[in-house]
């Protein structure tokens, strides 16, 4: 499976931006698709997941309620609308796949995309 991200740049606070994932390959055993980010000096973590077949979703707490995922299985793509951005959003961003396992834990994700960066200016 190879994911090519898309979308990311430059933004002030406050601001919005939309994230695509477009997936290719042997995607038929994929379950699950999440956006990941990590921050300089940080490790990876999972910030959002939707399963493909019934579209259920999770959020961490520090986006919920801001950023929403969402999925077209006939483009094989994967979104994430990203609202009232704060400067802590700042990270580059992947897109993940994961053919089992467990929708929250990232490290049941094998495949990953090349990262698009998000920065937020104050």
């Amino acid at each position: 499976v190879q994911l090519q991200a898309s979308g990311g740049g430059l933004v002030q606070a406050g601001g919005s931006l939309r994230l695509s994932c477009a997936a290719s390959g042997h995607t038929f055993g994929v379950l699950y698709m999440a956006w990941c980010r990590q921050a300089p000096g940080k490790e990876r973590d999972l910030i959002a997941a939707v399963s493909r077949s019934i579209g259920m979703t999770y959020y961490v707490d520090s986006v919920r309620g801001r950023f929403t995922i969402s999925r077209d299985n006939a483009k094989n793509t994967v979104y994430l609308q990203m609202n009232s951005l704060k400067p802590e959003d700042t990270a580059v961003y992947y897109c993940a796949a994961s053919s089992g396992g467990r929708l929250l834990r990232i490290s049941d994700y094998s495949y990953f995309g090349q990262g698009t960066q998000v920065t937020v200016s104050s």
